[in-house]
């Protein structure tokens, strides 16, 4: 085939309003519309976010049960951390606070 032909073919069917309607539909969908490509790349970057974030929560959520397990069963324990987190003490104790740089 000729060169001019094979385009005078694509410019008679790049000119047809069906095409050029299609075109534009395909187009409007990829790039501007609610759910183009653009969006799903910044929602499935969200969804990974949300995954990695979710697992941390899950993790410190077992060690959170296993503490409270461990600090229900054993007095010694809760004796433990009632101490050095609400700095709580014995009538005849004193408390010295150390803060480190």
């Amino acid at each position: 085939m000729d060169k001019s032909k094979i385009k005078s073919q694509l410019i008679k069917f790049f000119s047809n309003k069906f095409v050029i309607t299609s075109l534009v539909f395909f187009v409007w969908l990829y790039f501007f519309d609610q759910h183009s490509i653009w969006e799903r790349k910044e929602y499935k970057h969200n969804i990974e976010a949300l995954s990695i974030e979710k697992a941390y929560y899950l993790t410190k959520i077992k060690k959170d049960k296993e503490r409270i397990h461990e600090l229900k069963t054993n007095r010694g324990n809760l004796e433990k951390f009632a101490r050095e987190q609400y700095l709580m003490k014995k009538k005849d104790e004193d408390i010295f606070i150390i803060i480190e740089k």
